[in-house]
Parts: C-alpha cells; sequence; structure tokens
C-alpha cells in the first residue's frame, strides 16, 4: 500500500510553530551522545524541518537527512539559508532508502517508523537501514509503547511570526485489536480571534504499534546484533510502563 504524505498544508507551516521550543528535549541529548559514541557520518531519517539535522549541523557533525514530505524539507531549506548552513537532504521514504552514501548512525527520531502502517514495508525500512549503515554501525529508534485502548482530545495554540495564532484540536483512538490508532485534526488560523484559514487533517489509519517482542524479531530477522533497550531516552534499561522505549542495535 502506498501510503498519503501527512505532513502536508497546515501541519507543515504550522508545525515548529506548534512545537515551540525544542532545545531542552531529552532526546536531542540522547542522540547527540549516541553519535559521539557510535560515529558519523549520520542520517536523520524523518528529517521534517530539521529539528535535530539543523542542530547537529551547526555543532559540525557530519549529518545527511531524508523526508517524505516536500513540504517539511523546503521549510527545512529555509531556516537552513537563514542559519548560513547547507544541509544534505533528500526527499525519500525509509522504506525506499537509496542513497549513496553509508553510515555509522541512523537516526528515526520522533518515532516515525511508526508511521509505516504494513508490515511489510516495515521489514522493507529494516533492510533499507541495515544496507545503508556501514559495518558495525548502529541504527536508533525509539517507539511509543501503545498497549491499552485509548480515546483522547486535545488542543493546542501557538502564535506565528507574522502575528496571526494557528490552535490545533486534535483527537488520537487506539484500538489494540488492530494495533493501529486512527487521528482527527482540525487547523485553525486565526487573527485576532477570527478564523481566515482552515483544514482538516482525518487519518483512519496513521499509527502502528509494536510490542517488544515483534519488535525484537524484527531487529534479529534483519540482521542487527547487539539489541539494547532503553527506557524513554535515558540509558536505564526499558522496563513494562515505559512511556518511550529506545532501541539500539547493529548491523553485524
Amino acid at each position: 500500500m502506498e501510503p498519503d504524505v501527512e505532513y502536508v498544508g497546515l501541519i507543515a507551516e504550522t508545525w515548529d510553530a506548534l512545537r515551540g521550543d525544542t532545545s531542552g528535549w531529552e532526546d536531542r541529548a540522547f542522540y547527540l551522545a549516541v553519535i559521539r559514541e557510535r560515529g558519523e557520518p549520520v542520517l536523520d531519517v524523518g528529517c521534517g524541518t530539521g529539528r535535530l539535522l539543523l542542530d547537529f549541523l551547526a555543532l559540525g557533525i557530519d549529518i545527511d537527512g531524508v523526508d517524505n514530505s516536500e513540504e517539511m524539507l523546503a521549510l527545512c531549506r529555509r531556516k537552513a539559508r537563514r542559519l548560513g548552513l547547507t544541509p544534505n537532504i533528500r526527499l525519500q521514504r525509509m522504506e525506499q532508502l537509496d542513497l549513496p552514501r553509508r553510515y555509522r548512525t541512523i537516526l528515526v527520531p520522533s518515532s516515525s517508523f511508526q508511521l509505516l502502517l504494513e508490515p511489510s514495508d516495515a521489514r522493507e525500512a529494516m533492510r533499507c537501514f541495515h544496507d545503508h549503515l556501514q559495518p558495525g554501525g548502529t541504527l536508533v529508534m525509539p517507539f511509543i509503547a501503545m498497549t491499552a485502548a485509548h480515546d483522547r482530545s486535545f488542543t493546542a495554540e501557538a502564535s506565528l511570526d507574522d502575528g496571526m495564532t494557528v490552535r490545533r484540536t486534535g483527537r488520537e483512538v487506539f484500538d489494540p485489536a488492530t494495533g493501529l490508532e486512527s487521528t482527527d485534526d482540525l487547523y485553525e488560523v486565526l487573527r485576532d480571534g477570527v478564523e481566515v484559514r482552515s483544514e482538516r487533517h482525518v487519518r483512519k489509519l496513521a499509527t502502528r504499534a509494536w510490542r517488544e517482542a515483534d519488535v525484537a524479531s524484527l531487529y534479529e530477522e534483519s540482521g542487527f546484533v547487539d539489541i539494547r533497550w532503553y527506557a524513554n531516552f535515558t540509558r536505564q534499561p526499558h522496563q513494562a510502563g515505559d512511556a518511550v522505549f529506545t532501541v539500539l542495535a547493529r548491523r553485524a
């Protein structure tokens, strides 16, 4: 199944504003420590607008990026120009990676791997990651732990550079019987409280949950060894109940 591109329109345009200041996010320090330990060059899969990629590039790290949204990549390039950076980024899906370089470290941040809904696509992405690593290279991926059913709603607002406000009203529903989550998001751009633009993005299938046993099988079947499990973005061992578990593994 060929998935649609999720990050378009107001989702892409307001992405950074709604996320706010991400400099203190704990995954940044975690990934940076992994890169220092495991080596460069680095590939950021699902680099988006460059949250990590531009930050690490500014630190002198040899890092490339791929994303399946041209709109997100365009925003990344625009931010890079303002920062005086020249990122090497390409429009590619993770399950169709075809790059000329081989990497010491591959990052798949923000649980982006879980956007692959079909197990066959997940297996193909793992093959691509394996083949794009140098021997002994490391793959790093976090997973959101989803086991119990949920149906939750939320609202978030942020100010835009032009003085207007964006409001996101979302709903997420997870069905443990299928292991899939659906999402329904309304984005509204407001000027002085009056709507001037809106988009609704509904994805009946948005995210796939992965059980630890299935993740382990996926890594092993794809040729990875020395698989390590961590709680969230720490070096503490993963335990049941962790909201996020992060997996590091090496290409043999």
